[in-house]
């Protein structure tokens, strides 16, 4: 078999990881060296080995009792992007989302501008369907590259998805991640491009708490409302927990000042906003964040 180029990590701390700076360690952690490593890597896991991949953690919680399982890392390794001859983008998943904004608007093309507001990877933002300013991922989406547990790179289209609000999933398949996308934007002015970019730009430094550890919305919007009124006409906003705080910036966020706050501090924090919305305005607040292993 190949050999292996990248570096496999043992009981390695996830705080350092997670855009929230907190959590406990995974039982394995694997930086491949490119996505060929990656696939030759995956071909010699147990079937059975839980398996999580991981861009830049900004939508990520790992529990301080930590994952028992194997964790990838794509962002800086799965970084292609590039326009191919057809015009279509492709981008591979441990590329920022907002890297595909700017990329995409220097070649005069429009409707990703809003992926300049996504903090993750696009990895993620095509795991999790993500959105903002009115824009969503999918419906860039004009096929899907996967990986499987035995390494395979399989093209999929999108039709073989099941797409919703903050979910994608395969219909009838379980064991593959997302590798990368081709994406078909529409030809436009590059300059308006730009300046929109940087007009959600601005309007996300103004009405998000980017200076403080975060995983961005913690909760999706309920249905003809917005998680974040809902939060604040609770009276929740700066409510503390452990050193985790209900953002008095913007409802939607749960903050760690300094770090200080344990992955347990930040969940327990997360179910008193639900347990309070509920009892308030009887609507069920569904997190949007991935919460994974086991409590200490």
């Amino acid at each position: 078999m190949p050999e292996l180029r990248g570096e496999l990590r043992v009981d390695e701390p996830m705080a350092g990881h997670v855009s929230w700076r907190a959590g406990g360690p995974v039982a394995r952690a694997y930086f491949p060296a490119d996505l060929a490593d990656l696939a030759e890597f995956l071909r010699r896991l147990r079937p059975d080995e839980p398996l999580l991949a991981v861009g830049l953690g900004s939508n990520l919680l790992v529990r301080d009792g930590g994952y028992d399982g194997t964790v990838v890392f794509t962002h800086g390794v799965l970084n292609v992007l590039r326009q191919e001859p057809d015009g279509s983008i492709y981008v591979e998943a441990g590329v920022a989302s907002p890297k595909v904004a700017r990329f995409s608007a220097n070649l005069n093309l429009v409707g990703a501008e809003f992926l300049a507001g996504i903090p993750g990877t696009f990895g993620g933002a095509l795991a999790m369907n993500a959105g903002c300013y009115g824009g969503e991922t999918w419906p860039l989406v004009e096929g899907a590259l996967m990986l499987n547990r035995r390494g395979d790179l399989i093209e999929r289209k999108p039709d073989e998805f099941a797409v919703g609000y903050r979910h994608v999933g395969l219909k009838n398949v379980t064991d593959e991640i997302f590798a990368g996308a081709r994406l078909r934007l529409t030809s436009g002015d590059a300059v308006a491009a730009r300046a929109r970019i940087a007009e959600l730009l601005e309007k996300r430094i103004a009405s998000q708490p980017l200076d403080l550890p975060n995983a961005g919305s913690v909760f999706r919007n309920p249905p003809d409302d917005y998680a974040a009124r809902l939060i604040e006409a609770a009276g929740l906003k700066g409510l503390e927990e452990g050193g985790a705080r209900v953002s008095e910036k913007h409802a939607n966020f749960v903050v760690n000042p300094g770090g200080a706050a344990s992955a347990t501090a930040i969940e327990s924090l997360i179910g008193r906003i639900q347990v309070e919305v509920r009892h308030r305005f009887e609507v069920e607040l569904v997190c949007e964040v991935r919460i994974v292993g086991e409590a200490a």
